[in-house]
């Protein structure tokens, strides 16, 4: 069964602009021309007749196909597939531009409406393919190539097989899915519509964010004063939108069956449950060696007796005030992709040049960052909210991998080219580091290098360490949930809980740092997606290790890596390069890079 395209925002991201340049927006032709689009009709009413004709082709016989017969129906499919993420991305980008605006939500919710009620007849499709007999399948596979090609995707589906409801719950849950986005929406229409005021300026979210990372402390210590006063006012509207959507994932875990609240995510992810136990584990016993040395580092740097929450992005006292402008930005990113591979530029520069790109911060638009595949047959959208911090530059660079990453990957079809979440994070974070490298090699003095360490230092610290803390988080607030509704000071005192541990002993947490958990999209969004950032992290960090210790070919097995979408599991697409995640060992190798980085931070003080 077909799973409409969310784009997951990055937490990361940092948050117009005058003095930046001429800032690309969307162009959404490629997708449809607009509302009122014929082509948009046009597809509406072949998605129902489509799925209508598929139910009745196949409903009750696919036990009974042959393996070309199989093949034929996965593959109409698919094609529904594609015409459905068509509608919803072009909806759904819309959307994200102005999510204030109640047309651009109505046209949204109908569209999602319409796809929910002409796809509810397909929920039989993946139920009867859970009940087909595994060895009749692998015959299946050896008599037919193409339609072994579709393997690992029957291989995801039937991992749901022992949750699995029954026909009739199954359409019930598919139908209920537009209250849960409804959910979704009025997140993040709440979340945009947030007004601050700092010093007397009416800021959006973004920009406020953005001032927790200028150099004058008064004015960080304002913004964050100010976000927790507008989170508190609105703590009601957060706490019931986590409530709900928390109780409805319990809800439906119990019905299923599933053991933990986790078990979901993980199986969506295609990796097993104590890989990402490892992951976990091995952060957080390196969080003494890690944030905590590192902040302790800064708190000396800023020459403060104790570090506030306001100080955990401050730049560092010897970093001048820099403002990079968008074609700037725009040569950084593209000489290290080109440096590292010449295809890499080639692959990057449509989305500079053709509209896939909307850069800039304006009123209603969704915070944060993001890379949409939208569908196969028409190329990713990046959203970012560029304000010329070099901290933007870097999530220019993690966007735009993550574009890449989908561009390649488009070629194995609408099926099999999705990557799960833990892989998703390869190209992206690799872009980052491609781009940190290049700035390091340029340094011109020492003083240049530490500032560039210490911003890559936080960076990853903000990848790994931040994003396991908000795992955590997670976990103990579905279980907390489990127990009965949570008042929002339950909630921010689960937030709290694991603050402190992961950023250490050199930190005071203000009044009303417990109510920062509203404003984070991914735990209303894609619950445990978190834990993906820090997956992709290590993952990366033991790739670049490879690539320096022996660079030959490398490349190509890169190229490759990302071509393959979702057709191959993290074993197999690790493999070729000597690395398993599922080895406790590998983790602690991603994690010696940031150390590394932090030793040598250490030896500058000497």
């Amino acid at each position: 069964m077909f799973q409409l395209p969310k784009p997951a925002f990055d937490v990361n991201a940092a948050s117009g602009s005058d003095n930046l340049g001429d800032l690309p927006e969307w162009n959404l032709d490629d997708l449809y021309t607009g509302q009122d689009a014929p082509e948009l009709k046009r597809d509406l009413d072949w998605l129902e007749q489509a799925c209508a004709d598929f139910a009745a082709d196949y409903e009750g016989k696919l036990a009974d196909l042959d393996a070309a017969g199989l093949l034929q129906c996965i593959q109409r499919n698919e094609r529904i597939s594609s015409v459905a993420g068509r509608i919803m991305s072009f909806a759904g980008l819309r959307y994200y531009q102005q999510t204030t605006d109640g047309e651009r939500a109505k046209f949204l919710s109908d569209c999602q409406e319409k796809i929910t009620n002409y796809t509810t007849p397909l929920v039989f499709f993946t139920l009867e393919l859970n009940r087909l007999d595994t060895d009749t399948l692998v015959a299946m596979y050896a008599e037919n190539a193409d339609l072994a090609r579709y393997a690992p995707v029957i291989r995801r589906i039937q991992a749901m097989k022992p949750y699995q409801l029954s026909d009739e719950l199954e359409k019930f849950l598919h139908d209920l899915g537009v209250v849960g986005d409804a959910w979704e929406r009025l997140f993040d229409e709440t979340i945009a519509g947030l007004t601050f005021d700092v010093d007397g300026e009416e800021l959006g979210i973004e920009s406020t964010l953005n001032l927790l990372t200028e150099q004058d402390r008064d004015k960080r210590e304002s913004a964050a004063r100010e976000l927790a006063r507008t989170f508190q006012a609105n703590i009601r509207t957060f706490a019931r939108v986590h409530n709900t959507t928390a109780k409805e994932k319990e809800v439906i875990d119990r019905w299923r069956g599933m053991p933990t609240p986790q078990t979901g995510r993980h199986l969506s992810n295609d990796v097993e449950a104590e890989v990402v136990e490892a992951l976990r584990n091995a952060v957080v016993d390196a969080y003494p060696k890690l944030s905590h040395r590192y902040y302790e580092l800064k708190r000396k740097w800023l020459g403060l007796d104790r570090m506030q929450v306001w100080d955990r992005n401050a730049p560092l006292p010897m970093e001048a005030p820099r403002k990079i402008d968008w074609p700037t930005a725009r040569v950084m990113v593209m000489d290290a992709y080109s440096d590292f591979d010449p295809r890499m530029g080639d692959l990057a520069e449509p989305f500079f040049d053709k509209g896939w790109i909307d850069a800039a911060v304006k009123p209603g638009k969704a915070p944060g960052a993001f890379a949409h595949p939208t569908v196969t047959d028409v190329h990713p959208y990046v959203m970012l909210n560029y304000l010329g911090k070099p901290r933007d530059v870097m999530t220019l660079a993690h966007e735009l991998g993550h574009g890449v990453h989908q561009v390649l990957a488009a070629e194995q079809g609408e099926l099999l080219s999705s990557t799960p979440l833990t892989l998703a994070e390869t190209a992206s974070v690799f872009g980052e580091m491609l781009t940190f490298r290049k700035l390091l090699d340029a340094a011109k003095d020492n003083a240049e290098r530490k500032v560039l360490l210490a911003g890559k230092v936080e960076d990853m610290i903000n990848t790994v360490v931040r994003q396991i803390a908000f795992y955590d988080f997670e976990c103990k607030l579905h279980d907390a949930r489990r127990g009965g509704e949570l008042t929002s000071d339950d909630i921010g005192a689960l937030w709290m809980s694991v603050q402190g541990e992961s950023l250490g002993p050199a930190f005071d947490f203000m009044e009303g740092y417990e109510t920062f958990w509203a404003y984070i999209p991914h735990f209303v969004h894609s619950p445990f997606y978190v834990y993906a950032y820090a997956f992709g992290d290590g993952l990366v960090n033991a790739l670049y290790a490879v690539y320096e210790e022996n660079s030959a070919g490398f490349q190509d097995k890169y190229f490759d890596m990302l071509k393959a979408g979702g057709s191959m599991h993290h074993k197999e697409l690790l493999a070729p390069f000597g690395l398993d995640a599922s080895d406790p060992a590998f983790w602690d190798k991603g994690l010696s890079m940031i150390s590394g980085f932090i030793d040598e931070l250490e030896a500058m003080e000497d």
